[in-house]
């Protein structure tokens, strides 16, 4: 028989959150995506920078993000369950801690000079980072009201795209600055004493990456955060039976669009600066680059937080076809124009990609009820698409690096169907509200 006082409190549990009953756990949530945002385009000014130390072609610098991809295609499924296991605030305090762990081995990595080393140490961060975007994406979009899920995500994002615009600045002035091949011409050879001493500029910004994280992992232990509600929860097993993740088209095909879309995001970041550099284009040093890399992330940060303000007044399935419009028309631009245009096409795709991550993932699991921690666990997992960036690579090394960018237009296309047709929910699971207050 069921106590009507419990009965009482979980009615009250379950009712629909006020906007100051999530708001703080909001803004807590948004230093985690400053932070991964941060660490993840650190990336884009070490690329160049190990490119110089190790002597890499396009291919073999590619393989670097791969590997960082890879992370994600490995560790997104385990990393739903573990959720289901040890509750979301414990996943992310673990996630932010083996974070920092891969961040003190990049430290080990420049002090012993080891390829080897690096990729393993960018596997391990990767790995931490994919356990907080399967915890925190699905956190952000049910904590609120269902209606303004998109908005919310897309909010939150604008901080990881923050992190995005600062990591260029710090990563071009504490790492390509302070050496040789960050302020040499593309074709400048460098003596091995030159190669050594540009391989230890890493040390200093990851360690001082490793002990922010560790002071976010220590405020969130300490915060009270709200609980996911029943629907939000992985479903027992007799629920289970009857519930299917692939009868949701807006799951099937939202898989594929975050897949595809990291293969554009992912591709024009990485090799923005190698394209910038060209004598047609720009025909300036990496570290000058860095700063107009800075643009295109600004861009990112921009158009999500614009984006989060037009989604509450429109239909977030058309604004996000509108965004790939442009997006398209840019990518274009960038594979066929040259000079300072070509550049600046490259810089604006940055606004057209800035909405695509957090609409895509909220459109993905909008109406998936009690199935969205696996949803969430697929949608995470489509990241490592930005793994096939090293096909990029090669078809920059085997036809050019600007039409290496048609890649990216065809990227554009397929988010563009999905946000016109392949968004549209099929047999939609009730939601239900997040317990507003720890337990």
């Amino acid at each position: 028989m069921s106590d009507p006082a419990r009965s009482g409190n979980a009615a009250a549990d379950d009712a629909v959150p006020t906007a100051g009953s999530y708001r703080p756990a909001l803004a807590l949530l948004a230093s985690l995506f400053f932070m991964w945002g941060f660490i993840t385009v650190i990336n884009n000014t070490l690329l160049p920078h190990l490119r110089s130390v190790f002597e890499l072609n396009y291919f073999q610098t590619t393989i670097i993000e791969s590997v960082w991809f890879i992370a994600y295609g490995v560790m997104g499924m385990p990393s739903a369950f573990l959720i289901e296991r040890i509750g979301y605030k414990n996943a992310l305090i673990l996630g932010l801690a083996i974070m920092a762990l891969g961040a003190l081995g990049m430290v080990g990595a420049a002090e012993l000079v080891s390829y080897g080393v690096t990729l393993v140490s960018l596997f391990v961060i990767a790995s931490g980072i994919t356990l907080l975007q399967v915890a925190a994406n699905p956190y952000v979009a049910v904590i609120g009201p269902p209606e303004s899920s998109e908005s919310r995500l897309t909010l939150v994002q604008a901080f990881n795209s923050m992190g995005t615009f600062f990591a260029p600045y710090f990563g071009g002035y504490l790492i390509l600055s302070r050496t040789v091949g960050g302020n040499s011409l593309e074709g400048t050879q460098l003596t091995v004493a030159q190669r050594l001493a540009d391989a230890q500029a890493t040390e200093l910004p990851y360690v001082l990456v490793a002990v922010v994280l560790a002071i976010i992992a220590f405020i969130i232990w300490r915060a009270r955060l709200p609980r996911l509600g029943a629907s939000t929860q992985k479903a027992n097993r007799e629920e289970r039976k009857g519930l299917s993740l692939w009868s949701h088209r807006n799951l099937v095909f939202g898989v594929p669009a975050i897949f595809i879309y990291l293969i554009a995001e992912i591709g024009v970041a990485n090799l923005f600066i190698s394209f910038v550099i060209l004598p047609e284009i720009g025909g300036i040093t990496p570290a000058k680059a860095a700063n107009y890399l800075i643009l295109l992330w600004g861009g990112m940060m921009v158009g999500r937080f614009a984006g989060s303000f037009i989604m509450q007044r429109f239909v977030a399935s058309r604004v996000l076809a509108a965004f790939a419009i442009f997006a398209t028309i840019v990518m274009i631009g960038a594979a066929t124009l040259h000079g300072m245009v070509a550049m600046w096409c490259l810089i604006l795709v940055g606004l057209g990609h800035s909405i695509m991550f957090p609409t895509i993932f909220a459109l993905g699991i909008k109406g998936l009820g009690p199935l969205t921690e696996e949803a969430s666990g697929l949608l995470i997992t489509a990241i490592a698409g930005g793994a096939l960036v090293a096909v990029q690579g090669w078809l920059a090394d085997a036809y050019g690096l600007q039409n290496s960018f048609w890649l990216t237009v065809a990227c554009e296309i397929y988010v563009l169907w999905y946000a016109i047709y392949g968004s549209r929910p099929t047999n939609p699971l009730p939601d239900e509200p997040v317990v507003p207050a720890a337990q």
